[in-house]
């Protein structure tokens, strides 16, 4: 089931939140098991028997925590040896559906493993509960047991598909779902208007840009004008899926009074990779720097610290997919990362590189925008043949100059060209000033303290976007809904899905 489709918008949310808004005044036990059993539904309208996947991947965990909790505070050696135990089965059931077929495929053994379906979220519920029994070592108090609440932290709806990856510290205390008068009230009313610009985004802005994605990531040879409207368009596209999805996720959230942790703030502003990473996909970012780059060293003295930089990069790569241009892109990143902290050591030393001059952040902002669209290339493409191909149109290496060939196959990609260069430049440049100058959904909302995380500051003051619950903003969204139903596509779905 999607966010953006009509089973989830008239029927499913609706029954949900009702539901749930009938018991949680009265008992928060029932509010619990009323989202239980609603997010076991949501996920089960995709694939049902990919449930007991779930639910029992949720079950072994819960009791290897309680496991782990007991013997931790018995002061027991054997706590570190029943987590290892752990992590290893839940690493070895994310890698038989994940990985199983590529590495078979690499290594030339067969097995039939490429007719394995990979199931929706197990990479987020997966990663979650690594993480709870990593902590749960640390500190064995923290065991959950309660066996709803514990399911509910693995499996609420709006998290359970695409992230962000949650952290039990965050989300389990506020299952207790207290609140004032007028406080239901409020979260709705929050939660309701995140979740339609987070709808806006997905449907109207990446799916608007999406055609022209073929120009460039097709089996034909794209000219400069092709390969650079089709990756940038991707880049877009990416951008505003991940941040519509992001939105709708802490909306939603939000309307049953839960906060989630953002995942998403502008990373397209960002003025140096490391600051990317800071803003891109921000749970797993945290997720990767706590329980594998610090595990492996975190920042050593010296250079010491940047092998750990790229090994890290290179698994975040492969978490994302199960292929070489995944890696390729984790690769890419590395590099991007090892050079930006190279930099800093030597603007460190030579106090004359440290010097600011005017319009250097503008520089900063657009190599590493730069740098973002050339490793996204890996990322969107196929195979490494394609990606070499569009990367080969980007440099102009093609000898088509700059003229838009339109020697595509597709149908798709015969759309998008017979749309013509001045629709994609118009889609294209509004979508950059967008993702460059406006104020982000968090910004917008930020006096209603969107989420767990402190909110950045905008670039420049926004008086007239802030979000107030007044007629105005309640016309804007119901426009931006309507059109937004109006233009939903049964076969769009977010494109963090399938990681």
């Amino acid at each position: 089931m999607l966010f953006n489709s009509d089973l989830f918008l008239f029927v499913f949310l609706p029954v949900t939140y009702l539901l749930f808004l009938a018991v949680a005044g009265r008992s928060a036990a029932a509010a619990r098991l009323v989202l239980v059993v609603a997010s076991c539904t949501f996920y089960g309208a995709w694939r049902l028997d990919f449930l007991p996947l779930l639910l029992a991947s949720a079950a072994g965990n819960y009791a290897l925590g309680l496991l782990i909790g007991r013997l931790g505070r018995a002061g027991s050696p054997l706590a570190g040896a029943v987590l290892a135990a752990g992590v290893t089965a839940d690493l070895g059931l994310l890698g038989y559906y994940k990985y199983a077929g590529f590495f078979s495929e690499t290594l030339g053994l067969g097995g039939g493993f490429g007719e394995l379906i990979l199931p929706l979220g197990i990479s987020f519920y997966t990663f979650t509960q690594i993480a709870y029994l990593v902590d749960v070592r640390g500190e064995p108090a923290k065991a959950e047991r309660d066996p709803v609440r514990y399911l509910l932290f693995v499996t609420v709806f709006p998290h359970l598909i695409a992230g962000p990856i949650l952290h039990h510290r965050d989300m389990i205390p506020q299952f207790s779902f207290r609140a004032a008068p007028g406080e239901r009230a409020e979260d709705f009313v929050v939660g309701l208007a995140i979740f339609v610009l987070g709808l806006f985004k997905k449907v109207i802005l990446a799916d608007g840009v999406q055609p022209f994605i073929a120009l460039a990531f097709g089996t034909h040879q794209p000219g400069v004008q092709e390969a650079w409207v089709g990756a940038l368009a991707f880049t877009l596209q990416l951008y505003f899926d991940f941040s519509g999805y992001s939105d709708m996720a802490i909306g939603l959230a939000r309307m049953f009074g839960l906060r989630f942790p953002l995942n998403f703030d502008s990373p397209y502003r960002a003025e140096s990779i490391i600051d990317f990473w800071r803003r891109w996909h921000m749970t797993l970012s945290r997720f990767l720097r706590d329980y594998l780059y610090i595990p492996l060293g975190g920042n050593r003295a010296g250079l010491g610290h940047l092998p750990n930089l790229m090994i890290t990069m290179m698994l975040g790569g492969l978490w994302h997919g199960a292929g070489w241009t995944y890696v390729a892109w984790g690769a890419l990143h590395g590099a991007f990362l090892i050079v930006n902290h190279l930099w800093r050591r030597l603007r460190t030393g030579v106090p004359a590189l440290a010097r600011p001059w005017p319009g250097a952040w503008m520089v900063a902002r657009l190599l590493t925008f730069l740098c973002v669209v050339v490793a996204w290339v890996f990322f969107r493409a196929d195979d490494m043949a394609q990606a070499g191909r569009v990367l080969q149109g980007m440099a102009g290496l093609t000898g088509d100059g700059a003229r838009l060939s339109c020697r595509i196959v597709s149908t798709e990609a015969s759309r998008a060209c017979l749309a013509g260069l001045p629709l994609a430049a118009w889609w294209i440049g509004g979508l950059l000033v967008v993702a460059a100058v406006m104020p982000n959904t968090q910004q917008i909302m930020v006096r209603w303290r969107p989420a767990l995380d402190a909110v950045r500051p905008p670039n420049w003051p926004v008086p007239l976007l802030a979000f107030r619950p007044n007629l105005g903003w309640a016309a804007v969204l119901a426009v931006l809904f309507a059109v937004s139903v109006v233009w939903l596509r049964a076969d769009s779905p977010f494109l963090y899905y399938q990681f």
